[in-house]
C-alpha cells in the first residue's frame, strides 16, 4: 500500500468550513442550540471526509490512470 495522499482543495475546504463554523458558533452568535448544531453538521462533515480521504487512500481515486 502506498503512503498516504497529500492533501487537495477538498481536504482543505472540510478544514477551513469547520473552523468557520467554529468561529460563528461561538465567536459571531454564542448560542447553545446553534453550537450543538454546529458540532452535529462538523461531525457529518469529518465523516464525509474520512470516507473521502480513506478511499482515495486504498483506492487511489485520485491517481492518473496509467
Amino acid at each position: 500500500m502506498a503512503g498516504a495522499p497529500s492533501p487537495g482543495l477538498l481536504d482543505y475546504a472540510a478544514g477551513s468550513s469547520a473552523v468557520v463554523l467554529l468561529f460563528i458558533a461561538y465567536v459571531v452568535y454564542p448560542n447553545t442550540i446553534l453550537q450543538y448544531g454546529v458540532w452535529l453538521t462538523i461531525f457529518t462533515i469529518w465523516m464525509a471526509w474520512f470516507v473521502y480521504y480513506g478511499t482515495k487512500w486504498m483506492y487511489g481515486v485520485d491517481e492518473e490512470p496509467s
